[in-house]
C-alpha cells in the first residue's frame, strides 16, 4: 500500500475544458504539464490520472506523460470515482489536484504531506485563503488538498447531497465535527483579491501565457510568480475584475 498517492483529477465534462486540456504550454499539453508538476513534488508516493469514462481516456491518454498511469473510473459521482481509484491503487492518503491548474506548485503539495504527517490525526489538511475557507477554493490556483482515505470513505457512506457527492472533498471541509481539520495558512503575498491562477476562461490563458514567457519554465514557484505579479499592476487589474464578475456569476 502507498503512503500518499497523487490524483490528478481529468474529468473534462464540457469540449470547452477539452479545449483547454489540450492547449499548449512550453511545448506539452496543459494536462500533461500539470502532471509533471505534481510528479515534482518530493512526498508523493505516486501520481495517477483519474478520467471519466472510456470515451474520456484515449483522450486524457494522449495529454499524460507514458510514465504516468490514467485510470479510467466508470462511477456516476465524484466520491464514488476517488473511492474506486483507491481499490486499484491502495494508499493510506491522497493529494487531490485539478488537472487545469498550471500553477499548483510542488513545494507547497510536499508541506501539506509534511504537515499531515507531522499531525497522524489529521483528516483532511488544505491551506486557508484569507475568508478562513480552504484555498481549494479560491481562484489562485496553485493549491492542492490532503485526506485520509478513511476520512474518503465515510464521505462516500454519509453525503446525500448532490454538491457533497461531485466534489470530492466538500463534504469533509464542510464537517469539521466530524473530520480533524487542519488549514495552514496560505502565503499571503499570493493570496490576494487581485490574483487569479486558475484557467476557466480565455482571458485565464492569456494571463498563463503572460507568465510563462516572463518567468520560463524553472521559475514558476509561487514566490517568483507573486514578485512578478507585484510588478504588473494592470495584469492584477485584470485578474480582480475578472475574480469579481465570476464571484458575482
Amino acid at each position: 500500500m502507498l503512503k500518499t498517492l497523487g490524483i490528478v483529477q481529468a474529468c473534462f465534462a464540457s469540449q470547452r475544458f477539452r479545449c483547454v486540456a489540450g492547449r499548449k504550454l512550453g511545448g506539452q499539453s496543459l494536462l500533461g504539464w500539470v502532471v509533471r508538476r505534481v510528479t515534482d513534488s518530493m512526498r508523493l508516493d505516486g501520481v495517477i490520472v483519474v478520467a471519466c469514462g472510456r470515451q474520456e481516456h484515449r483522450f486524457v491518454a494522449e495529454l499524460v506523460p507514458a510514465d504516468v498511469p490514467v485510470f479510467i473510473a466508470n462511477q456516476d459521482d465524484a466520491l464514488h470515482r476517488f473511492a474506486q481509484v483507491l481499490e486499484e491503487y491502495p494508499a493510506e492518503a491522497v493529494v487531490r489536484v485539478r488537472g487545469d491548474n498550471p500553477f499548483i506548485d510542488p513545494a507547497l503539495i510536499d508541506r501539506l504531506v509534511t504537515t499531515a504527517e507531522a499531525h497522524p490525526n489529521c483528516d483532511y489538511v488544505s491551506y486557508s485563503s484569507r475568508d478562513g475557507r480552504p484555498a481549494i477554493l479560491s481562484p489562485v490556483g496553485i493549491y492542492a488538498e490532503w485526506f485520509c482515505t478513511g476520512a474518503l470513505r465515510t464521505a462516500v457512506r454519509s453525503a446525500r447531497h448532490w454538491a457533497d457527492r461531485e466534489h470530492v472533498t466538500r463534504y469533509i471541509y464542510s464537517h469539521p465535527e466530524k473530520f480533524n481539520i487542519r488549514l495552514i495558512p496560505a502565503p499571503p503575498e499570493i493570496d490576494r483579491e487581485d490574483i487569479r491562477l486558475t484557467v476557466d476562461h480565455e482571458e485565464d490563458w492569456d494571463h498563463a501565457l503572460t507568465i510563462y514567457d516572463a518567468l520560463g519554465p524553472e521559475a514558476l514557484d509561487w514566490q517568483r510568480i507573486a514578485d512578478l505579479l507585484d510588478h504588473q499592476p494592470a495584469l492584477r487589474k485584470r485578474m480582480a475584475a475578472l475574480n469579481r464578475a465570476v464571484a458575482q456569476g
